[in-house]
């Protein structure tokens, strides 16, 4: 889809047929708030129902929502959609409070609600409207969303709605048990050569141009063996994981500076680098090496401290670069796909990465799934530890609050 291309927002079906390709699943027992510039949809935030006890007081989930909204500088107003079968069949309903207090607390923040639906798996209607006349009960038939242009049109581009991510979305790939004892054993081979480098500085310049060759020329296909266990023994060493992270984000220069930075690397290590003699060529068959890739060097000493160079935290958190590099981390996605199949703790580390990935785009949910998986494979790691404690508290990445930095799933804009 080219960025010039619009979807056209003809009525409410389509707008509500545009939610489940925005989150990549038809939600459930979820409160959707979609923020509006002018006539063009904007941010989208999917949030849990409340329950009894705060729908009793719902000023303090409002202002969350606000706080979560205000994020979009531009919007000058609101859609909410209640997508659940519980509490709306007869007004005033279960979550009229709620929606009382959406309305008063986005409207005194510049964004008024300008419309909002009940969603059930059968049936829709407009939450406030009370005539039967024009919204008769039970309400109109969920399909005429399905059957919604905008949904059709979302489809034709090539758009898919999956099940939610509680509900296994986006399993791991399958390995056969033959193909996954080889590249455990692969793995361990690896491991063994690349713990005796983890100061070797040499061996980290060469493994970060090795990762960025790679994810400039992602196979369609299924990456060796060999190559998928030493990328997985890669991402066992912890400061290797997070400079793959950071690089795949912001180049290698804020990889390397960052490894210095924490001093990861000894100059006792003199150890010749070791990896696959061709990870990461180009379709001509260039081998991934700093000598056989011009340009691609990592930076020198003097890049500790040099300005313009992000830190870790910086990265990590979505505070910078101002613009990531998507198309790279796309690519990391897909590749940490492949990595995570053969479990263990390298699959832990691979499911972080996506967790990282996925929270970078805003997508709480996901994040939450892979994370958790993550903690399945390896209970107490770290970083999963770390990335799921920030999704829960509903800390949200700097790229994914500001609209010029944000990922975007689909190029044009919904207008």
């Amino acid at each position: 889809m080219k960025p010039s291309e619009h979807l056209t927002v003809r009525g409410p079906e389509d707008i509500l047929g545009f939610i489940p390709h925005s989150l990549g699943y038809w939600p459930a027992d979820s409160l959707v708030a979609m923020t509006l510039q002018g006539n063009r949809l904007g941010a989208t935030l999917r949030l849990d129902l409340p329950g009894p006890e705060t729908l009793a007081d719902p000023r303090d989930y409002a202002r969350t929502v606000r706080d979560y909204l205000q994020a979009d500088e531009n919007a000058d107003a609101a859609l909410l959609a209640c997508f659940t079968n519980d509490g709306w069949m007869e007004p005033p309903g279960t979550y009229r409070g709620l929606l009382d207090a959406l309305q008063a607390v986005l409207g005194a923040a510049g964004m008024p609600v300008r419309d909002a639906w009940y969603v059930g798996d059968a049936f829709w209607r407009d939450a406030f409207c009370t005539d039967p006349s024009c919204c008769p009960s039970p309400g109109r038939s969920v399909q005429a969303i399905r059957d919604s242009m905008l949904n059709a049109e979302m489809v034709f581009r090539g758009s898919s709605v999956g099940p939610a991510p509680e509900d296994g979305a986006h399993p791991a790939p399958t390995l056969s048990g033959e193909d996954r004892t080889a590249i455990l054993a692969s793995e361990a081979t690896w491991a063994a050569q690349l713990d005796r480098r983890r100061g070797s500085r040499e061996q980290f310049g060469q493994l970060m141009v090795q990762w960025e060759a790679l994810l400039a020329n992602v196979p369609g296909q299924a990456l060796p063996v060999n190559d998928v266990a030493y990328l997985r023994a890669s991402l066992r060493v912890p400061a290797w994981r997070d400079a793959v992270l950071v690089m795949a984000a912001a180049g290698q220069a804020a990889a390397l500076a960052g490894a210095e930075r924490f001093g990861i690397f000894d100059t006792g290590c003199i150890l010749a680098p070791v990896g696959p003699a061709f990870l990461g060529a180009s379709p001509s068959g260039l081998p991934a090496s700093g000598a056989g890739l011009p340009g691609r060097e990592p930076a020198g000493p003097g890049t500790k401290g040099m300005p313009g160079i992000p830190g870790y935290g910086e990265v990590l958190l979505g505070l910078d670069p101002v613009v990531p590099a998507w198309h790279t981390l796309n690519s990391l996605d897909a590749v940490l796909e492949q990595l995570s199949a053969a479990g263990g703790q390298a699959g832990a580390a691979a499911l972080a990465g996506r967790g990282w990935i996925a929270w970078c785009r805003g997508r709480g949910s996901y994040a939450a799934a892979y994370l958790g998986r993550a903690l399945e494979e390896e209970p107490g790691y770290r970083l999963a530890e770390l990335m799921l404690e920030l999704v829960r508290r509903g800390t949200l990445c700097g790229w994914a609050a500001r609209k010029e930095a944000a990922w975007r799933k689909f190029q044009p804009d919904a207008a």
